[in-house]
């Protein structure tokens, strides 16, 4: 009797288990579509008005309410894509460092420090990148990528410009080094897992340092990697405030990274307070659907992806 009650009342936890775990996941979902059906019903009106024009429009004037999308998806896109080829070398070179190269005194404060970078509000970053990183950079940087790299053929154009310590590529230095420490993290936890045996069966073998990363720990945990890759692209891609301070917020397009320009989150941190026309938040909306699609498009790609390697494992 009393094993019977017991048993009853098991089923009834798990049960009730079973059902707040599935509320909360279908809570998630809701809130997910009820983000993407507000920022439709907001955006709604500049559909309207400008079609699929609102794409290929870099015009953003506020006193003639004509709006386009152009200059800050490229500036959200150019900034992210300069943050992801900084960002990812340097983590990968400390993840290897703090997993196979450095001393054990120090791996434990090191990897606390990387971990401490990922706490630093993002606004701290663009008010040090702004009043302390500009200045040295328009000063240094800047003049010598001009002096130097600005007369090289088809990449020249990248490095031209003035040096104004403010830019589409002092933002993606910025937002590179918001990221590092995102996914240098990953990587470390995912090299950590790699099993020793694997390693020092390598090294039995006669394989160098290099080749048992290579050979051995790169291919076991990349699927690991890509993920803390993914996540970095994640951050940069919504990140504010940093990027605020130090990208310009210039409604143009250059081929030139040193010239200033805008984001799609820098453009909503500056104008949304600020939006009293109808079809100006409406557009600020689109902006933010865009937004939505772009990131919700990449982590998509990246599931098919880390799906994808991992069905060819062992092959």
């Amino acid at each position: 009797m009393i094993i019977s009650q017991k048993l009853k009342l098991q089923a009834l936890i798990d049960l009730v288990f079973v059902n707040t775990t599935r509320f909360f996941a279908l809570f998630v979902l809701a809130s997910l579509s009820g983000i993407l059906l507000s920022l439709i019903i907001g955006a709604y009106p500049a559909m309207q008005a400008f079609g699929m024009g609102f794409f290929t429009s870099d015009e953003w004037d506020t006193v003639q309410s004509q709006y386009g999308a152009l200059a800050p998806i490229y500036g959200t896109l150019v900034t992210s894509v300069i943050a992801l080829l900084i960002a990812v070398p340097v983590s990968f070179g400390i993840a290897i460092f703090l997993t196979e190269l450095c001393p054990t005194v120090l791996r434990r404060p090191l990897s606390i420090a990387v971990e401490l970078l990922a706490g630093i509000p993002s606004i701290i970053y663009g008010m040090w990148g702004l009043f302390v990183f500009a200045p040295i950079f328009s000063e240094t940087i800047q003049p010598f990528m001009i002096e130097h790299f600005s007369y090289l053929p088809l990449i020249g154009v990248l490095f031209d410009g003035i040096p104004m310590g403010i830019g589409l590529f002092p933002a993606g230095l910025i937002l590179a080094i918001m990221i590092i420490p995102y996914i240098a993290s990953v990587m470390r936890d995912v090299f950590e897992v790699t099993p020793t045996m694997l390693k020092e069966s390598a090294y039995g073998l006669g394989c160098t340092r290099w080749e048992v990363i290579r050979h051995v720990v790169l291919p076991y945990t990349k699927v690991g990697v890509v993920g803390g890759v993914i996540l970095g692209l994640g951050r940069a891609l919504g990140e504010t405030m940093a990027v605020t301070f130090i990208i310009g917020n210039t409604f143009n397009i250059s081929a030139s990274l040193n010239n200033s320009g805008v984001s799609i989150t820098s453009a909503l941190a500056n104008e949304f307070a600020e939006a009293v026309d109808p079809m100006h938040l409406s557009s600020l909306l689109y902006l933010g659907l865009i937004l939505f699609v772009i990131t919700f498009t990449v982590l998509c790609l990246s599931k098919l992806m880390l799906l994808r390697m991992e069905k060819h494992e062992g092959r």
